[in-house]
């Protein structure tokens, strides 16, 4: 008996209640995590022209607004700090000050809103005047180790602010595990890591790096984040990572990196997440804008391919809309 005579898979998408009983991924608010921008002053909510809907806030107005995501559904927020140009520097000073704008950020967010996690970046490249993620020799080379050691200090700074998680996005080699033991030996054995493990040099960062400022001002990040090329690599780098004490794995940038996701899903039992970066965004909102796309389906449709391909959540300036689109 041919099989095929009987084949009839639209009985499972004839209506709506079939439809959401066989779906195969789900997409809730708490899969999602908004990354966010914190600048100097009060009362300021600065719109970001290459990133629509998304603005650098002050303190008390990114206090507001986590506490609007927060009610969402939203369970995290990742702060990235825009700072002054004449507070950077070559060896990015501030970076581990306890009353820096960040920490006071992280700091106020957490007393207001305690339920929701706070992943911190750790890298160089927001107070750096050079815009690296890293410390440069006099020839210009990154400095791998002397840069960890910078990354160590950070880290402890942002678990004393009140940190979840810090989320070396650096690139360095051997920073998680420095930084885990850094952490340990402070006391903050409880501050977890998640680590940029597959993190490559994408050029959908653009809207990213004009929002802070922060685009190498010489030469580019190709020595230390990853050839778009690769794919094994990815699993080596993703490897290391979880060796060196990772709690969650991450893939940036999303889209163009499905198949990067799926390979780590296959080969880690850690939780992964990935990032549904700048450029990524901005593509939506100016398709939507002229009118090409529809931002609110093809939003959705984009992160449930991400968790289709295994992400257990996405960080994504989408995930406030998401979140009001999904109820």
């Amino acid at each position: 008996m041919d099989l095929d005579l009987f084949a009839r898979p639209r009985r499972n998408r004839k209506n709506p209640a079939i439809r959401a009983l066989v779906r195969e991924t789900s997409l809730r608010p708490d899969q999602l995590v908004m990354p966010c921008f914190v600048r100097e002053g009060k009362g300021i909510s600065e719109p970001i022209l290459s990133m629509p809907g998304i603005a650098r806030h002050t303190i008390d107005r990114l206090v507001e607004e986590a506490r609007t995501w927060h009610s969402l559904g939203l369970q995290g927020i990742a702060p990235f700090p825009v700072t002054s140009e004449s507070q950077k520097d070559a060896t990015a000073s501030l970076a581990d000050q306890d009353d820096n704008l960040f920490h006071t950020a992280v700091r106020a967010v957490k007393d207001a809103v305690p339920g929701l996690q706070i992943f911190t970046d750790v890298a160089l490249d927001p107070y750096t005047d050079h815009g690296h993620d890293g410390l440069l020799s006099p020839d210009g080379r990154i400095l791998n180790d002397e840069t960890v050691e910078v990354l160590c200090r950070m880290a402890v700074a942002q678990a004393r602010a009140g940190a979840d998680f810090v989320a070396p996005s650096d690139m360095m080699d051997g920073r998680v595990g420095a930084i885990r033991a850094a952490l340990d030996a402070e006391g903050f054995q409880d501050t977890g890591i998640l680590a940029y493990s597959a993190k490559y040099a994408s050029a959908f960062y653009g809207p990213f790096r004009d929002a802070l400022s922060s685009a190498p001002k010489a030469g580019d990040k190709k020595t230390y984040q990853m050839d778009p090329a690769n794919r094994r690599e990815a699993r080596r780098e993703a490897q290391l990572d979880e060796a060196e004490g990772a709690d969650i794995l991450m893939v940036k940038p999303a889209l163009a990196y499905l198949d990067i996701l799926s390979d780590l899903r296959q080969i880690t039992d850690l939780p992964l997440c990935a990032y549904h970066v700048s450029g990524e965004y901005a593509m939506l909102q100016a398709a939507a804008r002229n009118g090409w796309l529809d931002y609110d389906r093809t939003l959705l449709e984009s992160l449930v391919s991400i968790r289709r391909a295994g992400a257990d959540f996405v960080l994504t300036y989408g995930a406030a809309d998401a979140a009001k689109l999904l109820g």
